[in-house]
């Protein structure tokens, strides 16, 4: 069967749910959409039902969802009121941890978040302050609108307030990849970088550190050890058309939520 998720044409995006009620259209977190891929091409196998994914990142996937450009949004943070109308739903479908990673030919092999914030700030700039070689670090961030990227500067309190208004804290002098794989592809080939990622997209191009003395693991997720991590959300109108909730309803079942964890994702069913 041929797959249909993938990328798609702005205007194609615009018009899908209304032009092909009976494909559906989901859209949002490039990290979530890891997954979601995974979890559509099984749904059309065993459904025969289309399922189209687009990687548009966590803002634009709730925008999408909240003004019926997409039937169902993603978001790999938490969404905040004033993003959200009386007819949107939130369901957390899995849970995932942000590894801050480094290239393998790295020593430092664990660090504090808050060793972590201040190399994000720009107070630590070189590997020698945390343990390391005597070599300047290569700050690599994601870009605005990320979800991946949102979570991580609330978690790691990478945010100030100016003039009432919320803005990042992270040094602008941070390299920017848009993805999860273009940060991979930047730390795996400079061994003086460090970035983050989601833990489910974890490979042996690189390594995730210990944070804090703890491993980054689905298991120390779980209990709350390991605490730099956030939820995956859906976001769906309330008066969604059925093959739309049928599909989340796969989502939240045994077989969907296997799949979630054979990705490397916590489960939450």
């Amino acid at each position: 069967m041929k797959k249909v998720f993938g990328l798609l044409t702005a205007v194609g995006l615009m018009t899908a749910p209304l032009a092909h009620a009976s494909t559906v259209t989901v859209s949002g977190s490039t990290s979530v959409a890891h997954v979601m891929e995974v979890l559509a091409e099984n749904y059309q196998n065993n459904t025969s039902t289309n399922v189209e994914v687009q990687s548009t990142g966590s803002s634009a996937g709730i925008r999408a969802a909240k003004d019926g450009t997409s039937m169902i949004g993603m978001s790999s943070r938490n969404v905040k009121d004033s993003e959200l109308n009386s007819d949107t739903k939130e369901i957390v479908i899995a849970r995932d941890g942000i590894a801050a990673a480094v290239n393998k030919a790295n020593p430092v092999k664990n660090l504090t978040q808050e060793q972590i914030s201040k190399i994000y700030r720009g107070e630590i700039k070189n590997w020698s302050e945390v343990g390391g070689e005597a070599r300047p670090i290569v700050v690599v961030t994601r870009e605005n609108g990320s979800g991946t990227r949102g979570a991580f500067e609330e978690i790691m309190k990478l945010q100030r307030t100016i003039n009432g208004h919320k803005v990042t804290a992270i040094s602008p002098t941070a390299q920017v990849g848009n993805g999860n794989g273009m940060i991979k592809t930047i730390v795996a080939n400079n061994p003086y970088a460090i970035g983050y990622i989601s833990l489910g997209s974890v490979d042996d191009s690189l390594r995730a550190i210990d944070v804090n003395g703890v491993a980054a693991t689905d298991d120390n997720i779980a209990t709350g050890d390991y605490q730099i991590a956030r939820p995956f959300i859906v976001l769906i109108d309330k008066n969604a058309p059925d093959n739309a909730n049928s599909f989340i309803e796969y989502i939240l079942s045994e077989d969907g939520q296997s799949i979630v964890a054979n990705e490397g994702y916590i489960r939450v069913q």
